[in-house]
């Protein structure tokens, strides 16, 4: 009887070592899981901006700046070339909008609204505004959405030649 009072004695002992034992293990896991979330593992603040293009005939300038409106980089076709009639082409644009990105990546910005703005009375911003978009979805940018904010002309300047018109 005796024997069998000090055996069960004993294994309780061993059942509440190996419960503790187990306690502390997950304690122990739960916590290296809190630190390495800590240390910045968890997953980062997905943030937006607005990439302002304005497209010419002559040029390409690109401008990012957050949802308050304060710029975080600029970029244009005539810092990238030397030569005058290339500022406006495509591959100059890209070049650019890399440029962008470096910096829109550096600020952890992985989202954009686009704002394409070209001379006023043009039909088409061009085939810069394209490349650009272009280049900024392959660097894995997620376009939220894409504005074109070209002003139309509304009756536009008085013509040369005065009330009779212009006589020959």
């Amino acid at each position: 009887m005796a024997e069998e009072i000090a055996e069960e004695k004993q294994e309780k002992q061993n059942i509440g070592k190996e419960n503790k034992e187990q306690e502390t293990e997950q304690f122990e896991e739960t916590k290296s899981k809190e630190q390495s979330e800590e240390k910045g593992n968890r997953p980062k603040k997905e943030r937006t901006a607005v990439l302002y293009i304005n497209t010419t005939k002559n040029n390409t300038i690109l401008t990012l700046a957050d949802m308050s409106g304060n710029t975080i980089s600029k970029s244009s076709g005539g810092q990238n070339t030397k030569q005058a009639r290339l500022k406006s082409s495509p591959t100059v644009a890209m070049f650019a909008a890399k440029k962008i990105s470096e910096d829109a990546k550096e600020h952890g910005i992985t989202n954009l609204y686009v704002r394409i703005k070209a001379q006023t009375g043009e039909e088409s911003p061009g085939s810069a505004s394209h490349a650009i978009i272009k280049s900024l979805s392959r660097d894995d940018f997620k376009i939220i959405s894409i504005l074109e904010t070209t002003k139309q002309p509304r009756g536009g300047p008085k013509k040369a030649g005065g009330r009779r018109g212009r006589r020959v």
